[in-house]
């Protein structure tokens, strides 16, 4: 079939669907979205190529698609219809679990039914949210559970654990067992997720299932596994539903379908950039290092049992690393210690960074013998676990025993493969001329910083490291494998273009791909207004503008009759607006975390349906992903623009290498980044075509500065009110 085809009944398909929902009103944008995705997957060029044949075709397509649209709809039929129609599979990756969530349990389901062609469909967790059978079953049962749990645990608790009251370490071990037997009557299908009460990490970590600490195939329960029960799911699912978390960490892995032979749709795209960085800076701790020699016995232990020759460099490796982590730890101390230390009064640990990702000369040495040593002890146990895998399957009936062993080898082993992350990454000195600056014009350093804090008896020391920009390592690790993708969100542009997001997506300047912006159906001139508020005040002045700021909200707040939503900007913020409410505002006001999210939520639901009004005290948290239609959002208030300096030490150095390279950070980083948060935030006011809000921003620099017109480029054409002081 030629991609015409493919696309042409791909469109039928989504037409077919919608003329077939009873009520449902054609819209002209989520047609148009259909017809690009539907287009855009045809052309994608999946599978293998052979050897000498021309570069295969690459096909994405960034789509904005604003409030109202129908994006999901937009997306899913067209890639299933194609998906079948190639035989192949779409992977869906979203940012939220809610997202997820309406997918799974509502939007795929229906779909399914009015599909012509039949489709599986299934969500993909990570191996980590699954209980790993015999590691439960060995903290459950009576009189293994001491020993099993000291090779379990984390070497930071285990004083917390031996200083446990017995009463408590019992009731730990009969929730083990509580877990175990509710396994074996099939009241839990072995997903954390799906437990009553989701456990703590603490009680989590030590029963959940960990790819390094895995014997797959060749483990004694590999049969009534959990995790691969899931999997068996997904390999007969033709759509997949994952998340941006999961899909950048099992790049890869074998766990998600192959992506140059899948379509992609990467929904809530805007948060892709972000969760890239997140995923690929890595740390590691200088101090706590006991797991090193833990290590080191286990892997000598059974790798004697298993005659690996490779175990004989061990020693050496061992004492090496521990001895050359130690004198990184001394030396930081000794470099950045008064820095750190100054900190005290600080929020979270004490941090200091190298300033344009150059480290000092003495740490450089150690570093080299860190990254030595963490290499020639994976290769090790890398050996030995081949040999423990090959001994499985020659003696089943051993399976038990040898699947212990290698979990006491591998549960430690995540350790050293970021101690050698890390290491890799702070070696990376850029080139520097003798002026201080980069030799390599705009070479791109890493982000590095180390922090101090205080953990019970010890003083941690960790050095960490990040790449800066999320487009390169996007390019580097996503896009070279993708054929076919389409990313989308309500939010995508900025100040009017598709530019930076491009650019922090790893797109910009990408030949195969292609943009489109789909307006929302709402009228938002004829269904809302947007009113500026501009108080005498400075924003940047903190004290006097929330002052004045929290006066003008609560006379605003007294005209709200029936569902009303507040973001702030910071605690403080909220905290002062909070104790100036006057008492009888007091009993209609729901502050975030004074309650769970769904309590807050069903209270507010229930205010508003009984004809009364609720206002929520919300964070940034709550200006994304709340759906508040109708009399729930009448009225949105926005305390401050949403910018978020660049005051976390990888946007510290990206700022500076900026600022190294000519370039201006607020208004390559800042603002771009706060017109798409922004825009976020007012999305919450209109959710359907009947809604009528009011959003009051207090920020005068909306309306009062050359970058809040870019700003306000961003946001739906809502009517605006300028209001003075």
């Amino acid at each position: 079939m030629s991609q015409e085809k493919w696309a042409a009944l791909a469109l039928e398909s989504f037409d077919s669907v919608v003329a077939s929902i009873p009520g449902f009103r054609s819209r002209d944008g989520q047609r148009r979205m259909a017809d690009q995705v539907a287009r855009t997957f045809a052309q994608a060029q999946l599978g293998k190529i052979e050897e000498g044949a021309p570069e295969p075709k690459k096909s994405i397509a960034v789509v904005q698609a604003g409030t109202g649209v129908g994006k999901s709809l937009a997306y899913s039929v067209p890639a299933i219809s194609t998906a079948l129609a190639r035989g192949t599979r779409v992977l869906i990756s979203t940012a939220t679990v809610a997202l997820q969530e309406q997918l799974v349990n509502k939007d795929l389901p229906a779909l399914a039914q009015k599909m012509p062609v039949p489709f599986k469909f299934a969500l993909a967790k990570g191996r980590g949210r699954f209980v790993c059978k015999l590691k439960l079953e060995r903290l459950s049962s009576t009189g293994e559970h001491s020993d099993e749990a000291d090779d379990l645990f984390a070497e930071e608790e285990a004083a917390q654990r031996k200083a446990r009251p017995p009463a408590e370490k019992e009731a730990r071990m009969q929730f083990y067992a509580s877990m175990a037997d509710a396994l074996a009557t099939g009241e839990w299908d072995g997903d954390r997720d799906s437990l009553k009460t989701p456990p703590e990490p603490e009680a989590w970590s030590p029963v959940a299932a960990e790819g390094s600490s895995c014997t797959g195939k060749h483990c004694p329960v590999f049969s009534s596994c959990t995790y691969y029960e899931r999997r068996k799911d997904m390999v007969a699912a033709q759509v997949i539903v994952a998340n941006h978390d999961l899909l950048l960490s099992s790049l890869g892995a074998r766990l998600l379908p192959e992506l140059d032979n899948c379509l992609l749709v990467l929904d809530e795209a805007h948060h892709l950039p972000q969760t890239a960085l997140s995923q690929f800076a890595c740390e590691m701790d200088l101090s706590r290092l006991q797991w090193i020699d833990k290590l080191t016995s286990r892997a000598l232990r059974v790798g004697q049992l298993m005659e690996v020759e490779e175990i004989a460099e061990l020693p050496g490796h061992s004492a090496g690393l521990r001895q050359h982590l130690t004198d990184l730890a001394c030396l930081v101390m000794e470099i950045y210690g008064d820095a750190l230390k100054g900190q005290k009064d600080s929020w979270g640990p004490a941090r200091v960074r190298a300033p344009r990702g150059v480290l000092p000369e003495p740490l450089i040495n150690p570093l080299a013998q860190v990254m030595h040593h963490a290499t020639g002890f994976l290769d090790a146990l890398r050996a030995i676990s081949k040999a423990l895998r090959a001994e499985i399957k020659d003696k089943p009936e051993e399976a038990q025993r040898l699947s212990a062993l290698y979990a006491q080898v591998g549960t430690l082993a995540p350790r050293l493969e970021s101690v050698h992350d890390t290491a890799q990454l702070l070696s990376q000195q850029p080139e520097m001329q003798a002026d201080g600056s980069a030799q390599v014009p705009n070479a791109v350093p890493n982000a590095k910083w180390f922090t101090l804090e205080i953990d019970g008896d010890y003083i941690v020391v960790k050095a960490h490291a990040s790449p800066i920009l999320p487009g390169a390592t996007l390019r580097h690790h996503l896009w070279s494998q993708v054929r076919g993708a389409v990313l989308t969100s309500a939010t995508l542009t900025s100040c009017g273009g598709f530019d930076f997001f491009l650019r922090e997506a790893g797109l910009h300047g990408d030949a195969s791909v292609q943009t489109l912006e789909v307006a929302s159906p709402f009228d938002y001139a004829a269904q809302g207004t947007l009113v500026a508020h501009q108080t005498h005040a400075d924003p940047r002045e903190a004290q006097a503008f929330t002052a004045e700021m929290v006066d003008a909200l609560l006379n605003d707040l007294a005209l709200v009759q029936a569902g009303a939503l507040v973001l702030f900007t910071s605690r403080e913020q909220m905290r002062q607006a909070v104790d100036a409410l006057p008492s009888h505002m007091r009993s209609y006001v729901l502050v975030q975390n004074a309650m769970p999210r769904t309590m807050l939520l069903s209270d507010h639901r229930s205010r508003v349906e009984s004809g009364l009004p609720s206002i929520i005290f919300g964070m940034q948290s709550f200006g994304e992903g709340l759906d508040l239609p109708g009399a729930l959002c009448e009225s949105l208030f926005i305390t401050k623009l949403p910018f978020a300096p660049p005051d976390d030490p990888v946007g510290e150095s990206r700022a500076e290498w900026l600022r190294t390279s000519g370039r201006n950070p607020f208004n390559e980083l800042v603002v771009p980044a706060t017109a798409i948060r922004l825009a976020q935030w007012v999305g919450r006011a209109i959710r359907t075509e009947e809604d009528q809000a009011h959003v009051y921003c207090y920020d005068k620099r909306l309306v009062a500065t050359n970058y809040g017109a870019q700003l306000l480029k961003g946001l739906p054409p809502f009517t605006l009110a300028k209001r003075a002081a």
